[in-house]
C-alpha cells in the first residue's frame, strides 16, 4: 500500500493529538533517575485493536492486553520502562493484574479497560512499591500533552518518538497520534517495540483491527535493527469517535483513514530504526523487479539483516558484492545476468557486473545520514521496501553491558 500524503495532513502533537485523550509520565523509582511510568487516557470508551509479538515467549502485560482486546473496549494504557516483566512467572501475570486494577481504581474505570505494557530487563520482578507509587502520581498529572509520557516510555532510546496526521472521514476532520519507543530488538513478526496510536475517529474494534493490520504490515513489519524479536512487542490502537465524525465501517473512510494510520505508523517506525542502537544511518532498501512481492521480500530482508551489509553501511564503503550475496541467498528467484544495483543515485552493479570508475561517487552516497540501497532483480513486477540502520561498536558497547 502507498500512503499518500494528500489523503492526510502532518499536525503537531503526539498520542494526545486526537481529541479526548491525556497523558502523563513521571518517575517512580524503576529507573534512578528518569522518566518510567506512563499513562494515556481517553476520556470516552475506545474501540481497540493490538498487534503483538510473535515469540512464543510472552510477556505478562502482553497476555493480559490480548484480553483486553479480545473484548474490544479500553480506556487507559499504563508503561513501565526499566522492567520487562517477561519471564517472571505467576508473579508476572499478578503484577501485570495488578498494574492495571490500581490504574482502574485512580481512574474509576474497570480493570479490564486497563491495559498494560512493559519495557526493559527480561527475567527480573517488577519493583512492585516503586510500581504502586507511580501510578497514582501519573493518574493526577494527566493533561493533554503528551511529551512526558513518550519520555517515561523510553529504554536504551536517544530520543521520544511521535507523530500525529489528520484526515477527513465523512467530511469531517479526524487526528490520528501516536507514540513509541525502540532502539533494539527490532524484527519483524511483530518488530518491533512499544507503540501507542489514538484516534478520535470512531471505528467499530473489528474495523479497527483490519486498519491496524494493513498499517503494521507497512511499517513496523518493515524495519530490522538486529534481527531479535522482543518478548513484549505491542501495538495498540485506540478509537473514542470523540470527532464526531460517521462510524468508519468501510470504503473510503475506511481506506483514508487507514492511509493516515499508516502513515503515522511509518513515521513512528522510521524513527526507531533510525534510533537504532550506536546507528549511524537510516538505510531505505528498496528491491523491484522481483518475480513476486514475496520475492522482493525475502531479498530486501536478506539484504537489510546481513551483518556484512550493515557493518559495510557503518563504514561507508560501497562493497556491493555483500548486497549481491545476500539476494543470492535470500530464497528469491534470481539470475545473476539481470541484477542491477544503486547506492542512492550511483549505479555499482549492471548486469551482474561491478560498474568502474564510480567508487568515490557511491561511497559518497553511503555517507549521509539517510540512504538508499536500490536492487532490480529484472524478472517481474514484485517491489518491497524494508528500513534498516547500520551496525557498529556502540551497538556492541550498549548490549555488552545492558543490565550493569
Amino acid at each position: 500500500m502507498i500512503t499518500r500524503a494528500s489523503t492526510w495532513q502532518r499536525t503537531s502533537g503526539g498520542v494526545t493529538a486526537p481529541r479526548g485523550y491525556l497523558a502523563s509520565g513521571v518517575h517512580c523509582g524503576i529507573k534512578q533517575r528518569k522518566r518510567d511510568l506512563a499513562l494515556v487516557v481517553s476520556e470516552a470508551p475506545a474501540s481497540v485493536a493490538g498487534v503483538f509479538t510473535t515469540n512464543r515467549v510472552k510477556a505478562a502485560p502482553v497476555l493480559w492486553c490480548q484480553e483486553v482486546v479480545r473484548r474490544g473496549v479500553a480506556r487507559a494504557v499504563v508503561v513501565n520502562s526499566g522492567n520487562a516483566n517477561a519471564c517472571t512467572g505467576e508473579r508476572g501475570w499478578l503484577d501485570a493484574r495488578e498494574m492495571a486494577e490500581r490504574t482502574a481504581a485512580a481512574l474509576g474505570v474497570a480493570p479490564e479497560e486497563v491495559l498494560v505494557a512493559s519495557t526493559g530487563v527480561i527475567g527480573v520482578p517488577l519493583p512492585m512499591d516503586a510500581v504502586r507509587r507511580g501510578i497514582p502520581l501519573a493518574a493526577a498529572s494527566l493533561s493533554r500533552s503528551g511529551e512526558e509520557a513518550a519520555e517515561a516510555i523510553l529504554t536504551t532510546d536517544a530520543f521520544p518518538k511521535t507523530s500525529a496526521v489528520v484526515t477527513t472521514v465523512g467530511g469531517v476532520q479526524v487526528t490520528v497520534g501516536g507514540m513509541a519507543k525502540g532502539a533494539g530488538m527490532i524484527h519483524p513478526r511483530l518488530a518491533t517495540t512499544l507503540c501507542f496510536l489514538t484516534t478520535d475517529a470512531y471505528l467499530p474494534a473489528p474495523v479497527l483491527r483490519e486498519a491496524l493490520s494493513r498499517a503494521v504490515a507497512e511499517s513496523f513489519n518493515r524495519i530490522t535493527v538486529d534481527g531479535d524479536t522482543s518478548t513484549n512487542d505491542t501495538v495498540l490502537a485506540l478509537a473514542n469517535g470523540r470527532a464526531g465524525a460517521p462510524v468508519v465501517e468501510g470504503g473510503e473512510d475506511l481506506e483514508r483513514f487507514t492511509q493516515a494510520l499508516t502513515a503515522v505508523a511509518q513515521d513512528l517506525a522510521r524513527m526507531v530504526v533510525r534510533d537504532g542502537e550506536g546507528a549511524q544511518r537510516l538505510v531505505e532498501v528498496v528491491v523491484e523487479g522481483a518475480a513476486d512481492e514475496q520475492d522482493a521480500e525475502r531479498a530486501a530482508f536478506a539484504i537489510a539483516t546481513s551483518l556484512l551489509v550493515k557493518t559495510m553501511l557503518h563504514g561507508g564503503e560501497p562493497n556491493w558484492g555483500r548486497v549481491v550475496a545476500a539476494v543470492g541467498y535470500s530464497g528469491a528467484q534470481v539470475d545473476e545476468r539481470r541484477v542491477a544495483v544503486w547506492f542512492g543515485d550511483v549505479q555499482v552493479v549492471r548486469e551482474g557486473l561491478g560498474v568502474e570508475g564510480v567508487f568515490d561517487r557511491a561511497a559518497a552516497a553511503l555517507r549521509g545520514e539517510e540512504v538508499t540501497v536500490r536492487v532490480d532483480l529484472g524478472l517481474g513486477p514484485g517491489r518491497a521496501r524494508v528500513w534498516t540502520c547500520d551496525l557498529g561498536e556502540e551497538y556492541v558497547r550498549i548490549n555488552g553491558s545492558y543490565i550493569t
